[in-house]
């Protein structure tokens, strides 16, 4: 098992990935649609990187760091497929991306997520989340909670 960075080739699993959790739990969004459809545009261009936990040459994870400021990022559009699920894959990708996060010397990383996601917000809170307040633009109805870590 190993982490790597977003080539074009895995464009389609990051998609298929998130299309697969976010129908399970809740509805693709029209933000949703537009970052999944095209990731090189909204993340990479701009500044942020997708990962891939890849087993057997086999993705079966992901989570991006999409740039919402200068050295403030969102932690976002984490999945794991459900065979692989309860390996601690999203806890893998968690430390990846905290730590490339403080390498890159960015201030904090954000979350937006939805209370309903318990074992995610678990995950957030283990690694140092706190809840903040909801203020300004939200760009996800589901999103019902902000977490935020400070990383310098």
């Amino acid at each position: 098992m190993e982490i790597i960075s977003f080539e074009p080739k895995y464009a389609k699993d990051f998609r298929d990935l998130n299309i697969e959790w976010l129908e399970k739990y809740f509805w693709v969004e029209p933000h949703d649609e537009e970052v999944l459809g095209k990731p090189e545009k909204y993340i990479i261009e701009p500044g942020g990187n997708i990962f891939f936990v890849r087993e057997h040459d086999k993705i079966i994870g992901t989570v991006a760091l999409m740039k919402i400021e200068e050295g403030i990022f969102e932690l976002t559009k984490m999945a794991v497929v459900p065979a692989a699920q309860g390996k601690k894959i999203g806890q893998k990708l968690m430390v990846h991306s905290i730590d490339f996060a403080k390498s890159r010397g960015w201030k904090k990383l954000i979350i937006w997520s939805n209370r309903k996601l318990e074992n995610a917000i678990y995950i957030y809170r283990k690694y140092g989340f706190t809840e903040i307040p909801i203020e300004g633009e939200n760009p996800y109805a589901r999103g019902d909670i902000k977490m935020e870590l400070p990383l310098s």
